[in-house]
């Protein structure tokens, strides 16, 4: 803002805040961004207008309050009694205005980017929304990748969100509920949930668990994610994290219950499943059995992923006899002069492929990729020339991998690599008796969870058949006239 409109309006030497400003002032703490205003207000009476200058447009301040006020535009009433707060509401054009009744209330008005406007002789200061907010452009997803369906993904602006949302749901159904969390940050916090499909219970639970939160700042999502599901030190993500609108809007009509967190550009959905992790948002947009196909290559992957370095470890360290003669000759031929056993080696091998994975991650974006891949290609072979580690288990890492990436959503790919190192670690200990011994603990441990009080393997485990249709296969659209039991809707007939 320029040297000019940091001067008083009206006459200069009639500006000494009062005692209800002066105590603003100070408790703000003279912050360089601080902007101070006298301003002439009748023959002898000063108010004055305050604000953080890098939380609100300068511009509209200037031209739609100093301005007004600096040219008389004031009716004679309010010059006379400024102390009549009806009075003011309303008479500044274009400006949404509250009231802050105390000095708390004014600071936090401030530092919500909010211009503050007190007159003398009062203790109460008019707010004026003129904020000023910074974030991206609606882009495309970065984690959630779709070749056919929308490229819209969210951005840190939670009214950029919420218009999404609004903008694939129009219907008075959709009810969005705002809390702020942190009291250090005083994050915004939305629940949004249709009114008459949500079961009650569940956004009942979800207020709770919000409500709930003790902490000083919520930067991101991910911080409102650990303190509201059901239990944190598990391999299985129990909420969804999604970047996409889309997605977003069909679990809504589904039942669900989205939480938005400002400063983050992903949704959280709640209850969730085992079995939605799998479902990815294009296999809408496809023909349902060309669908059902991609969605059962993704369970075989996900099975790849976790299952084929620890039966490798099982067969060629215990099981033997299991492999067929020819390809044992081969892999033995192969692992002379490997120094190292068979889990030795997967360790080793899928370690350096998570380092190269993260170092392509980290490095800038022109030059990551090509890094990344040509780094495994040469490390695999100089490690199979130099006798580190079998070609065989190079293409086992391989395989693994690539199966990795096939998971729709990113922090599910997460829990596939820790289940891949436990059952690596049971297979160089027990053999494949160490890995029927873990798939029986996984799959009693997820029978045991629940999603704000869904069953994790629902619609399996209970069984609820009706509910197989977009969970195991995928029913054509017109076919589909019941909302999924397994999220408790209020009303099961669409």
């Amino acid at each position: 803002m320029s040297d000019h409109s940091r001067s008083s309006f009206g006459n200069p030497d009639v500006d000494e805040p009062n005692d209800f400003v002066r105590e603003l002032i100070e408790a703000v703490g003279h912050p360089p961004d601080f902007n101070h205003h006298p301003f002439a207000l009748g023959e002898n009476s000063i108010g004055h207008c305050l604000f953080i200058e890098t939380l609100v447009d300068t511009d509209r301040i200037e031209n739609l309050i100093l301005r007004f006020i600096a040219e008389g535009w004031l009716p004679d009433a309010l010059a006379n009694e400024p102390d009549k707060l009806e009075a003011w509401k309303g008479k500044l054009p274009n400006v949404k205005t509250a009231v802050a009744d105390d000095i708390h209330a004014c600071i936090q008005g401030l530092l919500d980017g909010r211009c503050l406007l007190i007159m003398p002789g009062v203790e109460w200061a008019l707010m004026l929304d003129v904020g000023k907010t910074y974030h991206r452009p609606v882009d495309e997803p970065k984690t959630e990748t779709t070749v056919r369906g929308s490229h819209e993904a969210y951005n840190e602006d939670m009214n950029t969100n919420i218009g999404l949302l609004r903008k694939r749901i129009r219907t008075r159904q959709l009810r969005f509920e705002e809390m702020k969390l942190g009291t250090a940050t005083e994050t915004k916090v939305v629940i949004a949930y249709m009114q008459d499909l949500a079961s009650s219970d569940t956004v009942e639970e979800f207020r709770k668990r919000l409500r709930s939160i003790q902490s000083d700042g919520i930067i991101d999502c991910s911080y409102v994610e650990q303190w509201i599901e059901d239990k944190t030190l598990l391999p299985f993500p129990m909420i969804q994290k999604t970047e996409r609108p889309d997605v977003t809007s069909s679990h809504l009509l589904e039942g669900r219950v989205i939480v938005l967190v400002d400063g983050s550009p992903y949704a959280l959905i709640g209850p969730i499943t085992f079995w939605q992790f799998f479902s990815s948002p294009e296999d809408y947009f496809q023909r349902a059995d060309i669908a059902t196909l991609m969605l059962w290559i993704r369970f075989l992957a996900f099975v790849l992923a976790v299952f084929v370095p620890a039966l490798y470890i099982a067969v060629t360290l215990y099981q033997q006899a299991l492999i067929p003669p020819m390809l044992l000759v081969s892999l033995s031929s192969q692992k002379e002069g490997v120094p190292f056993p068979s889990y030795v080696e997967a360790f080793l091998m899928t370690i350096i492929f998570e380092v190269l994975r993260e170092a392509g991650l980290r490095m800038p974006r022109v030059a990551g990729q090509a890094i990344s891949i040509v780094g495994a290609l040469v490390l695999g072979e100089a490690a199979v020339q130099a006798g580190l580690v079998s070609a065989a288990m190079v293409i086992v890492v391989a395989i693994t991998a690539i199966s990795n990436f096939v998971a729709p959503y990113y922090n599910f790919g997460l829990s596939q690599r820790f289940l891949q190192y436990a059952f690596m670690l049971l297979a160089g200990f027990m053999g494949l008796f160490g890995i029927l011994c873990g798939f029986l603990l996984t799959v009693v441990h997820l029978a045991s969870l629940k999603s704000f009080g869904v069953p994790y393997l629902a619609p399996v485990a209970p069984v609820y058949i009706s509910d197989w249709k977009d969970i195991l296969i995928r029913i054509p659209r017109p076919k589909q006239r019941t909302y999924p039991r397994m999220s408790k809707p209020r009303r099961r007939k669409r």
